[in-house]
């Protein structure tokens, strides 16, 4: 992706992060393997400027975010500093990062350390990320051997910041752009597309707009008050956007046919690269989740 693109991201809660989920929507919708990476790079730097890690970057620093459990990575402790070992799965970018953000259990909690991605102390292990979707995601586990590591806020400050669920909200963003390069393939089709096909096409429509409308407002409140209801906020945007992307991924199959998905080959890319994508979903536990905090709380809808 041009290094434009990840450059000068507005931060979540600043005033812009309408404009921040734009761009990696519009990012999502030309190629979702670059959003996954411009997603992580952008959510390293909102991290870091939240847990105050003012360290300067190398020239040319492409960030990850690599902190998806299980993992066996344990932070060590001596008069030389942190070094990490073992084994992190899930590590999108693992060739295509200079630099992750890496949580490691130290003993007395989880916390998280800046990581250079790079030989000896780190390698990315070959056979561990043979997927069809997301395949350029390259998210394969990355094996750390006694890496030097620099703590990045303490213990559980990484999840104890209403910044963990903006950053959600980003990763939906993403899902949001890869839908809409789905609903661009029905859409082309239209002055083809007969009764039931232009059906198809203004329930996608419908459903864009209603997940659209639902990041635009989360924006909004958000930069009105970055703390207020974060957690709550991000798990409704989010389970509203995976049920929109995939109402967009069902209906314009059942339009087009397999033609499509069989023929086009930017088509069945996009497709394949966002049903895993929404993955990063947890589906009916999410939903579990969103219900268990509308139990706890006063406020009516």
């Amino acid at each position: 992706m041009p290094p434009s693109e990840l450059d000068n991201l507005p931060l979540p809660g600043h005033g812009a992060t309408a404009e921040r989920f734009r761009r990696l929507a519009a990012i999502a919708r030309r190629d979702l393997v670059d959003a996954r990476l411009a997603e992580g790079h952008a959510d390293a730097v909102a991290i870091r400027a939240e847990l105050g890690d003012r360290t300067q970057d190398q020239p040319g620093a492409r960030w990850g975010v690599w902190a998806a459990a299980p993992s066996s990575v344990r932070a060590g402790h001596s008069a030389h500093g942190w070094t990490l070992t073992g084994d992190r799965p899930w590590s999108s970018g693992a060739a295509w990062c200079t630099d992750a953000l890496v949580t490691a259990d130290t003993g007395d909690g989880i916390r998280l350390f800046a990581v250079r991605n790079e030989a000896p102390h780190a390698t990315a292990l070959d056979g561990t990320w043979p997927a069809i979707g997301m395949a350029g995601s390259d998210s394969r586990t990355v094996r750390f051997a006694a890496a030097p590591a620099r703590p990045v806020g303490g213990p559980g400050a990484y999840v104890d910041r209403p910044g963990f669920w903006h950053g959600g909200i980003g990763v939906a963003a993403c899902w949001y752009g890869g839908a809409l390069g789905v609903a661009d393939t029905l859409r082309t089709a239209g002055p083809t597309l007969g009764p039931h096909g232009l059906a198809h096409l203004g329930a996608v429509d419908v459903a864009l707009g209603a997940a659209g409308a639902v990041l635009a407002e989360a924006a909004a409140r958000i930069d009105a008050d970055p703390r207020a209801d974060a957690e709550h906020l991000a798990v409704r945007v989010r389970a509203t956007v995976e049920r929109t992307a995939t109402e967009v991924v069902d209906r314009v199959g059942r339009a087009l046919g397999a033609g499509p998905l069989c023929r086009d080959g930017e088509h069945a890319r996009r497709v394949a690269d966002l049903t895993v994508y929404l993955r990063q979903s947890h589906a009916e536990s999410d939903l579990e989740h969103l219900g268990r905090l509308l139990v706890k709380e006063e406020t009516p809808w």
